[in-house]
């Protein structure tokens, strides 16, 4: 089933989609809940239980400010960076919320009880709310699964997103998508824009495809606007804006042999943006967000499509790289707690090079090929984020994993489109990876770098 690309890139805040953005959600849904089964005034109080990667690494990634957050009835797609400051530093001094933005309840980070050990079936990363009266009886219980990239499963439901029924330009497999395009002489950007036109008009496809460009760009330019360091005991510091201001002086005609440089520095910017819980777009996920910024980057600014035409380049990137996101969502997982990181910086830059491989001119087949190539020599990547902050290896990563996906496309465009192991192969063995992966390697911070390196405080 062919997810949304506009579900696959939703605007939201960091540092992380499936550990801040999904449990906010996961909070705002509770509320919701709650509501349509009982009356908000009968609630005394609010029981949070956090299990395995939330758990783990949930204080470095914001994920029990986002809970309190989502509990007051925040959205990630619309709280503004500067409300949320607002609203934290308020229940943080009072130790209380207002459950719904209406009840005021007594609730603190402190308060939720962390239970890193416990792994439940549906999903590594797993949260319970429980609604308690003033007698102490229960109102209303319900657990929620944040399975990355901001997707929330409520237990005993099917995921939710917006998809659409079977017709002819439906894929489940790249082999029936590159089908799709031979039948109907189409490119992968056609088809899947085959897809919006059921659930969207092709004015609000496009408005909207921009919007999330416009999204990413602003945030890469706050990245190079700010510097300091990121928060947390790591003492990061920002580098973005020092190697904007020399950029700027290095290549003043815009030299391409500067090009990775640009990318590196757009990666970067994003995801220090991302570090310090800034507004982003999740590409599919926050841990992964500046790798099609920084790609599409690339496309837009040193190919010949993309200085002809900025707009429909953006258009045809992203609905190629939703098409191939949409096959790593359903096919495999986007959840580094689930397969560790070569299902974020790996999806991202397997539909990062798709995306630019189509804007490069390359056919469906140099389109599946470069898609391919971007995560074959990405497999294997474990998720051991340093005191559970999304910084080491992280940022880094995130510029490497670009200019991984420039190669890839760029290698894909030298051939025929004929290859020995095909997308669906590659797919399938990110997901066989992730399932033998040991857990200490995915998104716990109790392995690799989190436990070689050394730091004061380990937040997780």
């Amino acid at each position: 089933m062919t997810i949304s690309v506009f579900e696959l890139f939703s605007i939201g805040i960091g540092p992380s989609s499936s550990h801040t953005v999904g449990p906010m959600r996961a909070a705002s849904m509770f509320v919701d809940d709650l509501d349509a089964v009982a009356v908000l005034d009968d609630v005394a109080e609010i029981q949070v239980d956090l299990y395995g990667s939330l758990a783990a690494t949930g204080a470095g990634h914001g994920t029990l400010s986002a809970i309190l957050l989502g509990l007051e009835g925040c959205r990630p797609e619309s709280i503004e960076p500067k409300e949320m400051e607002a609203r934290l530093t308020q229940a943080r001094s009072t130790g209380r919320i207002r459950l719904g933005g209406t009840i005021d309840i007594s609730l603190s980070e402190d308060d939720m009880v962390l239970r890193p050990l416990t792994i439940l079936d549906v999903h590594p990363n797993a949260l319970t709310f429980t609604a308690v009266a003033a007698r102490g009886q229960e109102v209303h219980s319900r657990t929620y699964y944040s399975v990355g990239g901001g997707f929330v499963v409520a237990e005993n439901d099917s995921e939710s997103s917006t998809r659409r029924d079977q017709h002819s330009l439906s894929f489940g497999s790249a082999q029936e998508l590159l089908e799709l395009t031979e039948r109907y002489s189409l490119s992968i950007s056609d088809v899947m824009l085959g897809h919006e036109r059921t659930l969207r008009s092709d004015m609000e496809v496009r408005e909207r495809l921009l919007h999330i460009r416009d999204v990413m760009v602003e945030c890469w330019h706050r990245g190079i606007g700010r510097d300091g360091y990121l928060p947390g005991d790591l003492g990061v510091r920002r580098r973005a804006r020092d190697w904007y201001h020399r950029l700027l002086v290095e290549d003043r005609e815009r030299d391409p042999a500067f090009a990775e440089d640009w990318v590196n520095l757009v990666a970067l910017a994003v995801n220090e943006e991302n570090a310090s819980g800034g507004r982003i777009v999740t590409a599919p996920t926050n841990g992964a967000a500046g790798i099609i910024p920084a790609v599409l980057h690339y496309a837009l600014h040193y190919t010949r499509a993309g200085q002809a035409d900025q707009d429909n380049a953006t258009i045809r990137f992203l609905l190629v790289a939703g098409a191939i996101g949409s096959l790593y969502k359903e096919r495999a997982s986007i959840s580094g707690a689930e397969v560790g990181c070569q299902g974020e910086v790996g999806s991202a830059a397997s539909m990062a090079a798709a995306g630019l491989a189509e804007i490069l001119g390359g056919s469906p087949k140099h389109v599946e090929n470069a898609a391919e190539i971007a995560m074959e020599h990405s497999l294997g990547l474990t998720c051991d984020p340093i005191g559970g902050l999304v910084q080491i290896p992280c940022i880094e990563r995130n510029a490497i994993s670009a200019g991984r996906a420039i190669s890839a496309a760029r290698m894909a465009l030298r051939g025929n489109g004929t290859h020995r192991v095909s997308l669906d192969q590659v797919i399938e063995t990110m997901r066989t990876t992730g399932v033998d992966m040991n857990s200490k390697y995915k998104e716990t911070s109790m392995g690799g770098l989190a436990v070689n390196v050394p730091v004061n405080i380990v937040e997780c």
